[in-house]
């Protein structure tokens, strides 16, 4: 019996995930009011650097096998949520991770707005309104990464490697198109993959 609880659970779970995965299009008046130019001169700081018996001890092996499927399944419906740059003749696809600062910059889509040039590895623009970081990874990984650097508001993206920053968060990485991330200027335009 707690076996067919656990899964209707873990059923209702993905359920609901599935519905709410990568948020729901904004459709705003006006996408093209969206823009900034404005570019920081200075540069990013550097990084700071009880068990129970019995059947209570089977129950929580069973929730902790839940809870590794829920976890599982989330990661999996995450990784087919995409987002287009498109800028000229060229575009860039990345695949958002499912963190809330993704899910706060998909929900915003789509947007054009003004890219600018950052320091010798980066490309940035900064959005209407803040990102929800509360539950989103750190960015460690190197170029092709996106990103958004909490204490100035901005999203990055980094087409060279980069200093690890305990405010700089990974919204996903580019999985079409990273070598051309940067030849991204002026005017870009983010949309979903549907």
């Amino acid at each position: 019996m707690k076996k067919i609880s656990t899964l209707f659970l873990i059923s209702a779970f993905m359920y609901i995930f599935m519905l709410s995965a990568c948020g729901a299009e904004n459709t705003a008046a006006d996408p093209d009011a969206q823009s900034s130019e404005n570019v920081p001169s200075s540069e990013y700081p550097e990084e700071t650097g009880s068990g129970s018996y019995g059947e209570s001890q089977e129950a929580n092996k069973e929730d902790s096998s839940a809870s590794e499927e829920i976890e599982t399944a989330a990661v999996s419906e995450s990784e087919q949520c995409l987002i287009s740059v498109s800028f000229g003749n060229s575009s860039v696809i990345y695949e958002l991770n499912g963190g809330s600062a993704a899910d706060s910059l998909y929900e915003m889509l789509p947007l054009t707005v003004r890219v600018g040039d950052y320091s010798t590895n980066e490309k940035i623009f900064y959005p209407e309104q803040e990102l929800d970081t509360s539950a989103s990874p750190l960015a460690q990984a190197g170029a092709g990464t996106l990103a958004y650097y909490e204490p100035w508001g901005d999203v990055v993206f980094f087409y060279g490697d980069y200093n690890e920053n305990p405010a700089l968060f990974e919204l996903g990485q580019a999985v079409s198109g990273a070598e051309q991330i940067s030849q991204m200027s002026g005017t870009i335009t983010i949309k979903a993959v549907v």
